[in-house]
């Protein structure tokens, strides 16, 4: 079984952590049409979100990984 190596450094998480927060916020404003945006956007905004914390949160990014990114210093040496 393959195991996916961390590739996602510390600013890039908080990155990702603070645009996951805003892309939430975003998708619940758009529910309670606090924001005038079509309902469409609230999923977009919702799933990105998602996407954006568990990357955040796993340190782990399938895009990085196919395009050959590494942020991650500890695994700069491997």
């Amino acid at each position: 079984m393959y195991r996916m190596e961390q590739n996602v450094g510390s600013t890039d998480k908080r990155v990702r952590t603070a645009l996951g927060a805003v892309l939430g916020t975003v998708s619940l404003a758009t529910l309670a049409n606090v924001v005038p945006l079509p309902d469409i956007a609230a999923l977009v905004f919702g799933v990105a979100a998602i996407m954006m914390l568990g990357t955040a949160a796993t340190g782990i990014c399938g895009l990085y990984a196919l395009l050959g990114v590494d942020t991650c210093p500890a695994s700069a040496g491997r």
